[in-house]
């Protein structure tokens, strides 16, 4: 990190409006979790379709903390009404003070998105992305503005409330601490990744698991089933790693593998291709490794001797 200009130092209360970059699976997630924690909510994507697609599942997202008493009627309601919808980049970038982007993890493109909104961001916002397995520093100069972009990667949000912040070398000294403040105040657990390493904390180990049960089944050891079957039955686990790819998204396994240079990864990327390349990409789909919106591991006979 580097020495920043302590006047152009952003403080936590100078946050009140953000922008989600991408209303997929986690943008949608995050964005609505901003809006339930107080702050003005821009959700930018270039599909219309994609838009009503984030608005239907956010409803359920609010339903089901409503049901478990996580938020009352009243705040899920107050959310929603803090929340503004754009398909136009310049409405969507007009006034904002924080932005996180989750749009594919394809480098071209999120570069030439920080393109974009570097121009047309005010000079005081702080730029963050979501990305999964690229380094902050490859993105931060398409921005105009590196010193103040890091990453700061989400995981479910409302379940698995862990945020990662990565700042590359050039990242401005202020932004780390004022994104921990930001992290806690989202209702995630702040954990800080002191040098850029390609996967976070989590992730990291994560990829070592993954990667054991995908040459499990493709050396034909294990069915996909049975080695879900496996880790549910010995760590009471709800889904195996099969299923937890399908939640990822398989297009994100695939990036994540193809971009790994190791010949296990590289192996796996051609497996799990087949699938990207029939638009089965899991849970968002439908259909992936298991159909949805009923896959067979939450079956109660999942883990039965007759299955």
């Amino acid at each position: 990190m580097v020495a920043d200009n302590a006047s152009n130092a952003l403080k936590i209360e100078d946050i009140k409006t953000v922008l989600i970059l991408g209303c997929g699976t986690l943008g949608l997630r995050v964005g609505l979790q901003a809006a339930l924690s107080g702050y003005q909510v821009k959700m930018y994507d270039i599909h219309e379709a994609a838009q009503q697609k984030a608005q239907h599942i956010q409803g359920k997202v609010l339903n089901y903390l409503q049901r478990h008493d996580a938020i009352t009627e009243e705040e899920g309601n107050a959310a929603v009404a803090r929340i503004f919808w754009t398909t136009d980049a310049a409405k969507a970038a007009e006034g904002v003070d924080f932005v996180n982007e989750s749009v594919t993890e394809e480098l071209g493109l999120k570069r030439k998105v920080w393109e974009q909104f570097g121009g047309l961001c005010p000079e005081h916002t702080l730029f963050t992305t979501n990305t999964s397995y690229l380094l902050p520093s490859q993105l931060a100069d398409a921005s105009g503005r590196p010193e103040r972009f890091c990453a700061f990667h989400f995981h479910d949000v409302f379940t698995a409330k862990v945020v990662d912040i990565m700042p590359h070398p050039g990242t401005a000294a202020w932004v780390v601490p004022l994104l921990k403040t930001l992290g806690a105040r989202l209702q995630q657990i702040p954990v800080v990744l002191e040098k850029e390493n390609t996967g976070y904390l989590f992730n990291f180990m994560l990829n070592a698991i993954l990667g054991s049960a995908a040459q499990l089944l493709i050396k034909g050891i294990g069915s996909v089933e049975d080695i879900d079957r496996s880790w549910m039955g010995n760590f009471g686990m709800p889904h195996g790693p099969f299923g937890l790819m399908d939640e990822i998204g398989l297009d994100t396994v695939w990036h994540v593998s193809v971009n790994a240079k190791d010949p296990k990864s590289q192996q796996f990327a051609n497996y799990i291709k087949e699938y990207v390349d029939a638009g089965k990409l899991g849970v968002k789909t439908g259909e992936g490794f298991y159909t949805y919106p009923n896959p067979r591991y939450r079956d109660p006979g999942f883990l039965s001797a007759f299955n």
